[in-house]
């Protein structure tokens, strides 16, 4: 459940239920709110210090977009992401970084390498001390960057229309997996290969990073279910 208000603010030029959505859906991206947390009106009004009704129409719209799922006589819960949803989400990625590290290692400018080089480098720190929050923050960035510097527009458009399930499946595989040096080892892979200007190279690394992943993933995955067995 939510501690305390941090950023909520009420903005005149917003519907105050839009208001109260963003601020919910930014509280499951972040992990403030977890996976099968139960969400209830009354308790979030008071907290927030909105009636009951805004809270209802942002949880609404929370179900719609996937993020809450309603159970019969139950109420409304923090939706799960499933091991088909994460494996779903990586297939996509295999293809989206691939072709997105090919392309910025031929558009990407010299002083864009270097805040590239930046990220990894604060990827790294991060790791050193044990940063979780800081690796989530530093991956996001890395990968973002790397799509900004394909100069595709449309690319850019797609990966943001699903940047929200990316962010989730980062907070799923930071809290249950702990290869955070192979990701490092990856992330320096295909930086030196953008930096190179080696296409190839980047695609290959891109997808080879993602593909590791998935693997590790469907161990899991396999885990889980025989725990269920």
């Amino acid at each position: 459940m939510i501690k305390k208000k941090g950023k909520f603010h009420i903005k005149n030029y917003k519907p105050l239920g839009e208001v109260v959505f963003d601020y919910l859906r930014e509280a499951i991206l972040s992990g403030e709110l977890k996976p099968g947390e139960r969400l209830m009106e009354i308790t979030l009004a008071e907290q927030l210090g909105v009636s009951r009704t805004p809270v209802r129409e942002a949880i609404r719209k929370l179900q719609k977009e996937k993020f809450v799922e309603m159970i019969p006589r139950k109420g409304a819960y923090v939706a799960n992401l499933t091991a088909k949803d994460i494996i779903d989400v990586l297939e996509i990625r295999i293809v989206l970084e691939g072709f997105a590290s090919e392309l910025a290692s031929v558009r990407i400018t010299d002083e864009e390498i270097d805040e590239l080089g930046e990220i990894l480098s604060g990827f790294n720190n991060s790791l050193d001390t044990k940063d979780t929050v800081g690796m989530i923050e530093r991956d996001n960035e890395f990968h973002d960057k790397i799509f900004e510097a394909t100069r595709n527009n449309k690319l850019i458009d797609m990966v943001r229309d699903l940047h929200d399930q990316f962010q989730r499946f980062r907070l799923i595989y930071f809290n249950e997996f702990d290869n955070y040096v192979e990701l490092q080892t990856w992330h320096e892979k295909i930086y030196k290969a953008i930096k190179n200007r080696d296409s190839e190279g980047a695609r290959i690394n891109a997808e080879n990073h993602v593909k590791l992943i998935m693997q590790i993933v469907l161990k899991w995955k396999e885990a889980q279910e025989k725990k269920v067995d």
